[in-house]
């Protein structure tokens, strides 16, 4: 398993804790788990953190999203880890100052939901992101346009 998909399932597993639990876990457990589950290599410990910390930032931002791209399915009706699979993804597609490439993404997720997830999870988080990401692509690719007024 690559490094970036191993901090992205520790990340997940330290945002599925933090979902069942109502008191927030402190940032030195989290970097213990996280120190703990990838071995102490610096470069993926940062990227988890990053990951969990900024989803945590824009949780508000991306459940808002998730919940108005997510036809008919309300936040709290998903499965939990689908829930917190979407939220990284989201958070990678919108904030992510690594800006990984939308494919890259999009195959991470799907593979985070194929292992954590059920059957199902794989192809609902598939819809779900590829929506967001086309509004996503849809917006970037609008604002050089009407910035220089067109081609």
């Amino acid at each position: 398993m690559f490094r970036r998909s191993r901090a992205r399932e520790v990340a997940l597993q330290l945002l599925f804790e933090r979902d069942q639990n109502k008191k927030p876990m402190a940032k030195a457990v989290a970097t213990a788990f996280a120190r703990d589950r990838l071995t102490a290599d610096a470069e993926s410990v940062t990227f988890c953190l990053a990951l969990f910390e900024g989803v945590n930032t824009h949780r508000a931002e991306i459940d808002d999203t998730i919940t108005a791209t997510a036809e008919n399915w309300r936040l709290s009706r998903m499965m939990p880890a689908d829930r917190n699979v979407l939220r990284i993804a989201t958070y990678e597609l919108l904030h992510s100052p690594t800006s990984e490439p939308v494919p890259v993404v999009l195959n991470e997720a799907i593979e985070l939901a194929r292992r954590f997830g059920t059957a199902d999870s794989p192809a609902f988080v598939n819809g779900i992101l590829d929506k967001i990401a086309q509004s996503k692509v849809g917006s970037t690719a609008a604002a050089p346009t009407a910035a220089t007024g067109g081609e």
